[in-house]
């Protein structure tokens, strides 16, 4: 690990682009040294390198793997315990704001302007100091079920995360994706009883993904929804799979699935649309999606591995932006929602 932090903290002093990430319950980690200051974009996913991409599906930027030095990393495993305190300083004005939001979103809900959207907010925290490379460590330690990443580009920006869902895994013509939605703050107890507003919630993204997949691929399976925690958050999770077509390309698949209803909302079009003009600023590369695309590390055959880009955080200089959504159904209460955001902002927050 220490031969990773000295080649990254090389490139922050000579401003070239790179990334670190680790795969949930990994042992290794792997890291993209970008040889020069270019800005690549994605054209057809065909190219192969790691991928980072916006929520919009306006740009689609690479860090190529023909034009980086790729280096494979062990991982200090130490694993860091969630305290169960913490303080949590409410801001009003974005209290007000976020709940004022999420009523407009349950009032076109009724109105039958979509079932469900997904609505976000965005938090700056001011920072003493910040170690790019230290608090990529720190999130390795306290999220290790998660993809966990760090990526710097001197043109585009720097983001760190540690997201529990993933996109799509594709090795030949077999594929993996999960349907993940439903939020509840883990309390310690063995029994995590889900109501129905996170069942149906997380049911609109699962008959989602399957009806879109099934354009694409055949044999197509899912599993039973089931909780799964990621740090100190339970979800409801489905997995699917299948053979896909031999007519179907990866920039098609992920044309289709990107955004989800768990990130965006269903029908697509209309909640989108909702959230561009209602959340009031720019997500940028949150609930984009980011990770492998066509890489052959732990193969002969190249596979993509990509990821929705949750609980994650830009830093510009000394001040970290933190973003946090919440899915919005016709059940939901807005003084809930804001309770999840306040929660899932907790999972950056730790680490800073």
């Amino acid at each position: 690990m220490e031969e990773i932090v000295t080649l990254a903290q090389n490139h922050l002093q000579a401003k070239l682009p790179f990334v670190l990430y680790c795969k949930p319950n990994s042992e290794a980690g792997i890291g993209f040294f970008q040889q020069n200051d270019t800005v690549f974009e994605v054209n057809d996913y065909t190219e192969k390198g790691f991928v980072i991409a916006t929520f919009d599906g306006a740009k689609t930027y690479l860090i190529p793997e023909s034009a980086s030095a790729v280096v494979h990393f062990s991982l200090d495993k130490k694993v860091m315990t969630n305290s169960q305190q913490e303080v949590i300083e409410v801001n009003t004005n974005s209290k007000i704001n976020f709940e004022a939001l999420v009523a407009k979103g349950i009032e076109a809900i009724n109105n039958d302007e979509f079932k469900k959207v997904v609505l976000s907010r965005s938090e700056k925290v001011d920072l003493a100091e910040f170690d790019l490379i230290a608090t990529f460590k720190k999130l390795i330690q306290r999220y290790p079920s998660t993809f966990v990443y760090c990526f710097y580009h001197p043109k585009i920006g720097t983001w760190l995360g540690a997201t529990p869902e993933q996109l799509l895994k594709v090795k030949d013509t077999y594929f993996e994706t999960i349907s993940l939605a439903g939020t509840q703050i883990d309390t310690g107890s063995s029994e995590i009883i889900w109501g129905e507003k996170e069942k149906e919630e997380q049911q609109f993204v699962t008959d989602y993904i399957v009806s879109k997949v099934e354009n694409v691929a055949t044999a197509v399976r899912y599993t039973k929804a089931y909780s799964i925690k990621a740090g100190s958050i339970w979800h409801i999770r489905t997995d699917v799979s299948g053979q896909l077509n031999s007519d179907s390309s990866l920039k098609k698949v992920i044309g289709l699935l990107h955004p989800t209803p768990a990130v965006c909302g269903l029908p697509k079009e209309n909640s989108k649309a909702f959230i561009v003009k209602n959340e009031q600023y720019d997500r940028s590369f949150y609930t984009g999606f980011l990770g492998e695309l066509n890489c052959n590390f732990t193969t002969s055959t190249n596979s993509s591995d990509l990821y929705v880009n949750l609980r994650c955080m830009q830093i510009k200089g000394l001040q970290a932006y933190l973003y946090m959504g919440c899915g919005i159904t016709k059940d939901s209460i807005p003084a809930k929602e804001w309770e999840e955001s306040v929660n899932k902002s907790m999972t950056m927050k730790k680490v800073l």
